[in-house]
Parts: structure tokens; sequence; C-alpha cells
């Protein structure tokens, strides 16, 4: 009787810890193809691994937003898209139930204000395996040099462009374009 409870246990314990591997690999799996997802801007893809609502902050500047679903996609995704980003994960380890990932981050905006990629520490949160939060900690900020630059970029299109004024805090697709076209007319000025 002692031999088939200790093999019960036994086998208990097994499927346990294999269930718990699961899991953790279905996060590292939905974490690397929501970068993916971020990297190709596929709206349709991130729709399957975000929760109704996402929670992104970057707690270093106290800054909190949460999207629904749809404007995530819909406004912020496109948003990013307009520079034609390219998202590269450094590393990426599941921990306690979330995903921590070290990403770089490149794009026409990024070269133009910072210089060089963004680094960034994110922490990916799930609720019933779908994103609910990702938490950004930034790694390489070089504020000095991308305060210089938004502040050169701002005033020269204020002087030439006021049209596309208030285009730095418009985070929809039109927001993009805008940003886009300043930097366009910006980098070709003289």
């Amino acid at each position: 009787m002692n031999k088939s409870i200790i093999i019960l246990l036994v086998f208990t314990i097994t499927f346990i810890s294999c269930k718990n591997t699961d899991k953790t690999v279905n996060k590292l799996y939905i974490a690397k193809q929501y970068y993916k997802a971020l990297d190709q801007s596929d709206g349709a893809a991130l729709k399957t691994m975000l929760s109704d609502s996402l929670m992104t902050t970057i707690p270093e500047y106290n800054y909190i937003q949460t999207y629904s679903q749809e404007d995530y996609i819909e406004n912020w995704l496109k948003w990013d898209s307009a520079f034609e980003p390219t998202y590269e994960i450094l590393q990426m380890e599941a921990d306690n139930g979330m995903v921590k990932a070290k990403i770089s981050k490149f794009d026409k905006r990024i070269t133009l204000l910072h210089e060089k990629p963004f680094i960034t520490v994110e922490i990916i949160r799930f609720q019933n395996d779908k994103i609910s939060s990702v938490e950004t900690e930034y790694v390489s900020w070089d504020e000095k040099t991308w305060e210089r630059n938004r502040t050169e970029l701002l005033k020269w299109i204020d002087e030439n462009h006021p049209e596309l004024n208030d285009f730095i805090f418009d985070q929809t697709d039109e927001g993009g374009k805008k940003f886009v076209k300043a930097i366009e007319l910006f980098k070709n000025r003289k």
C-alpha cells in the first residue's frame, strides 16, 4: 500500500511540475510573438495575445497609460508602425508567472531624437494567458540627446511648418504620419 501511495505522489508531483513548465513555456512563447507582432506591426496577431485592456507603465517617469485592446491596436500600434520600427529581443526569461525581456528598438523617430536604439527591460504580466500589462525600464536612455534633438525639431517645425504643430503628443495613426512628415521635412531642411 505504501508503494502505491509513493508512486501516486511521485506521479502527481511530476504532472504538476510539467503543467507549470508548460505554462512558463506558453508565456515565453506569447511574449516572443508579442514582439514579433510589434516588429511587423501586425494588429491581427496582437489581438490574439492581448487581454481586453493593456496597461503600459514607466515607473521612473510615473507614466501609466491603459488602452483598450482596440485603442492599442488601432491607435498606438498604427502610430508606432509609421516609424517603421525594428524590435529585437536581446534576452528573455520567465520569472514568477511573468516574462522579463531586454529589448532593443530602433525606428525613424528614435534615429532622429535618440541617435541610437532604445534598450529597455520590460516586464510582461498576464491574465488568463493574455498580456495585461507591460512595465518598461529604460536601460540606455540618453535624455540630454533626446531633449536637444526634440527641442531643435519642434522649434524648426514651429517656425517653418506650424500646420504640423502638436504632432509630438498625438499617438494615433494620423499623429504618426504627421510626425514622420515633420522628420522628413526637418532632415531635408538644408
